[in-house]
């Protein structure tokens, strides 16, 4: 894993001291090596965190065998070998999976990026046709920033920091963004909190060329379900689950696991275990009784892991809060990133890579709203208008419940997923901090608005690459460590994508496919298990007068930086130490971090 930055401009060498200082802003991301190479027009910085070819055939940027074209690559590209092997014409200096990127260039150019697999963020110059052709992996494991500067310089880097610290632009507030953010607590995929610095949105790629930038979408989630059933999904699930492990484990470097006790880092570590016998897991908990470090202890046990645990005591949630923030360059409100860095930085001590189950629920059907959402389209009709009115009716007469009230308020489940679940400001609100824009995101495909597969897709295109992959690449390579996903493997996550509804989950059952499948693998414990965060609650850790002081400071001066974009007085009406008031204190800290935003 590593970290990528360029700029593309008239005599690139002038850029010199630009190019250091955007490499030496993401060091985290890479530690064992930097390096810069430059044609007349193209500048190109790499860091390195050395897992495959730690020779310094390795390094990068890579020339290719023509010394045409040059690549900068964050990522990973899952079974490059057997790739490499349709690719034998490519005289080969090394034995990285970057180099193979270059050799699908030379005989397919763009196109190679249908057939690419694996997490990545890349670029490749190519002198001859003085073009940059840039592209992002299918889910957005891996980040890609770029903006244009004063003088038309096309600069791009894995984080926004770096492209601050080229100094080249000033950054600006995207008021939409911040919309964004303030209902759903992250900014969206398509666009960055600043209006003038650009995120390349996950399965789209991008070419600069004559100095103007062209991005389009190269890759659809598949859009329908399959006709399948629950045997025939069972066996190709197990098959497909499996490869997927397999690839993931390559590396020169000892690959380890996240393990949460949970039904889906329970999975990854039992098939792990049938390549690496004697493979390294690692478990987080805070000391409170709701920890799960007793059931990851269980599957540790069961599959003779070199198990590690990691408790951590309440502490000083302002001061980490000070120290981790720094690293997500946008506000981020989603509460287990503290959590998420601490297991990181103690998975750091051990190991360089690790398996992760993040995206089952999204994949399989896990979460709590969705059979929530199922409920709420078999038992009340948003298309029946006598129900409606009946149910409005009725709440003259008795008070309803929350969801049944929040369910009046909405034309479709699809309409009540993305407007009622992690959500905290809604538009009322907004329009009381001053916040007016509104923003919709563009899908790769049209929603049905009672599917609830269709809901799955949404989450997969908004909220994983938005929040979860965020949330992972940052508070991971905060640390210098690579995460590995193996549920977003292509293959596997395309046939879990269309499996029908009904092997994900019903209104009492979640998970369906996964747990039919892999029962086998789990303890009888772990077969009984439901879903359970990560992490403590957001009421818990306001009662920590720490955290109080730090609210204070940031959210009750008026002079504080996040007051010119919000307004003081409406926002004092949120700080009641809930969600809203973390969503606050998160924005005012991001502000806070970046004092020279405009």
């Amino acid at each position: 894993m590593c970290g990528i930055a360029g700029i593309i401009a008239n005599n690139a060498r002038n850029y010199q001291s630009e190019i250091q200082k955007m490499t030496d802003a993401i060091s985290h991301r890479g530690p064992d090596s930097s390096d810069h190479e430059f044609y007349e027009n193209a500048a190109l910085g790499h860091r390195r965190l050395s897992i495959i070819d730690l020779s310094e055939s390795g390094k990068q940027p890579m020339f290719s065998n023509t010394k045409n074209e040059c690549i900068v690559l964050n990522g990973e590209i899952y079974g490059y070998l057997d790739i490499k092997k349709q690719y034998s014409e490519y005289s080969y200096h090394g034995s990285s999976d970057t180099e193979v990127i270059l050799a699908m260039y030379q005989r397919k150019q763009e196109n190679l990026i249908h057939d690419l697999p694996g997490m990545f963020a890349f670029a490749i110059w190519d002198d001859q046709k003085q073009q940059l052709f840039c592209a992002r992996d299918r889910f957005g494991e891996k980040p890609f920033y770029y903006a244009i500067g004063n003088n038309n310089e096309f600069i791009f880097a894995s984080e926004i920091k770096a492209i601050l610290a080229s100094g080249l632009i000033q950054p600006k507030v995207n008021s939409e963004a911040l919309s964004q953010y303030l209902q759903y607590g992250f900014v969206n995929t398509y666009q960055s909190i600043y209006s003038n610095i650009f995120t390349l949105p996950p399965a789209h790629q991008l070419i600069w060329k004559e100095g103007k930038a062209t991005v389009s979408r190269y890759y659809n989630i598949p859009a329908k379900d399959r006709n399948i059933s629950l045997s025939d999904a069972k066996e190709e699930f197990l098959y497909l689950l499996k490869n997927a492990v397999k690839k993931q484990l390559i590396a020169d470097v000892e690959v380890g696991s996240f393990l949460s006790g949970g039904l889906d880092s329970s999975s990854i570590v039992a098939l792990v275990n049938e390549f690496l016998p004697k493979q390294t897991t690692i478990s987080f908990g805070y000391d409170h009784k709701a920890n799960e470090l007793k059931y990851a202890k269980e599957i540790a046990e069961k599959y003779n892991t070199n198990h590690i645990e990691v408790h951590e005591k309440k502490q000083d949630l302002a001061t980490s809060l000070l120290n981790v923030s720094p690293f997500l360059d946008e506000p981020f409100a989603d509460i287990s990133f503290l959590p998420h860095y601490e297991i990181c930085r103690n998975a750091k001590k051990n190991l360089t890579v690790v398996l992760s189950g993040d995206v089952g629920d999204e994949l399989f059907g896990g979460y709590d709203f969705y059979k929530v959402e199922n409920k709420l389209r078999n038992h009340f009709s948003y298309k029946n208008i006598i129900a409606r009115f009946g149910l409005k009716m009725y709440q003259n007469i008795r008070e309803t419940s929350f969801l049944t009230q929040k369910n009046l308020k909405h034309s479709s489940i699809l309409d009540f997923h993305e407007n009622s679940v992690r959500n905290a400001f809604n538009k009322e609100e907004q329009n009381l901090l001053g916040i007016s824009e509104n923003y919709r995101q563009p899908y790769s495909f049209t929603p049905n608005p009672d599917s609830l597969n269709d809901i799955m897709r949404v989450d997969l295109e908004n909220y994983v690459p938005g929040n979860m992959m965020v949330k992972s690449d940052r508070m991971a390579m905060a640390n210098s460590l690579e995460v590995r996903t193996p549920f977003l493997d292509i293959d596997f996550a395309e046939f879990c994508i269309q499996l029908p509804e009904q092997l994900k989950l019903d209104n009492e059952n979640d998970k369906i496919i996964l747990r039919e499948t892999m029962d086998s693998y789990w303890t009888e414990t772990i077969r009984n298990r439901h879903k359970q965060g990560f992490g403590m609650s957001v009421k818990s850790w306001f009662e920590e007068d720490n955290l109080m002081n730090l609210s204070n400071d940031l959210l009750k001066d008026q002079n504080q930086k996040v007051f010119n974009y919000i307004d003081f007085e409406a926002a004092q009406k949120f700080l009641n130490k809930d969600h809203k008031h973390w969503n606050l204190l998160q924005l005012a800290l991001w502000a806070h971090n970046n004092q020279s935003v405009l």
